[in-house]
């Protein structure tokens, strides 16, 4: 059962993330639809992690062989990026999480927010297919790191785990 909780940007890194995955597991616990889980994860994530201005999904659209933007939170995206084009497209490409603490020396870069700073993108993956990317975007430089990347990578196996994405 989901509890929410006030948050708490005091808290360490850490113990952020921590709640986070807890409120997560609530969310997602017996609730199997992918595009449900990934609405309220990126609600979640928009609402307990602090400076972020957009957090979302973008998923693999097997029409086009591209990234289609999912549910997010945020101003209005980009609806469609190509495999290997921008930081989504990148991760997909690689099938890797890329941070980026300065998304203009990031080439290629979609700016579909001006605001943006830095980034961090988490593919998705379900029978080692990559099947989408977690988005989080911030207006301050530098805002991502090691420690964000290795916590979003378990809550996004958290969420591919519980979800059918």
């Amino acid at each position: 059962m989901y509890h929410s909780v006030p948050a708490d940007f005091t808290a360490s890194k850490a113990e952020l993330y921590r709640e986070v995955e807890l409120q997560l597991k609530g969310l997602i616990e017996g609730e199997r639809n992918g595009l449900a889980n990934a609405a309220n994860f990126s609600a979640l994530l928009f609402d307990r992690l602090p400076d972020l201005n957009w957090a979302g999904f973008y998923f693999m659209d097997a029409a086009s062989g591209g990234l289609v933007v999912g549910p997010f939170q945020g101003k209005p995206a980009c609806v469609r990026i190509a495999v290997g084009r921008g930081v989504c497209g990148t991760a997909v490409a690689e099938r890797r999480t890329i941070v980026v603490p300065d998304v203009h020396a990031f080439p290629g870069h979609i700016a579909c927010d001006a605001a943006s700073r830095s980034e961090i993108v988490v593919p998705l993956f379900q029978n080692e297919a990559v099947t989408g990317v977690l988005d989080l975007d911030s207006p301050l430089p530098g805002r991502f790191d090691e420690d964000d990347r290795v916590a979003l990578e378990r809550l996004v196996a958290t969420l591919s785990a519980g979800s059918d994405l």
